[in-house]
């Protein structure tokens, strides 16, 4: 799930830049910085997302706090009226966050020694 947020955030990323390309925006400074947060983002929960497949423990409280930002973001978009996205935005972080938690995944990031676990 991790990974195909950050591939979402990649994609956002690079549609960003082609409406940058293709369009006057309303602030050159504003949508540069929003195009480089966007793949700074993706490429970061890309590395996190990595570094859970290899069961790093670190990556849950990075994996979590970014599931709360989602979460913030989800809920006003919900509440505001606009379904689809909202839910779009909600049951990823919601899944990852029942996931990160469950005994499986805590042993998986919990694991001592150097190579791959059983499943």
């Amino acid at each position: 799930m991790l990974l195909l947020e950050s591939l979402a955030l990649l994609v956002i990323g690079a549609l960003y830049v082609v409406n940058l390309l293709t369009s006057a925006p309303l602030s050159l400074g504003g949508s540069i910085f929003m195009a480089v947060l966007l793949f700074a983002l993706g490429v970061g929960l890309l590395a996190v997302g990595g570094n859970l497949y290899r069961g790093y423990r670190w990556t849950r409280a990075a994996a979590f706090v970014w599931q709360l930002l989602m979460l913030t973001i989800a809920v006003p978009t919900l509440l505001s009226g606009l379904a689809l996205p909202g839910l779009l935005m909600l049951i990823p972080p919601l899944a990852v966050l029942v996931l990160l938690f469950s005994p499986r995944v805590v042993a998986f990031t919990l694991r001592s020694g150097g190579g791959p676990p059983a499943l």
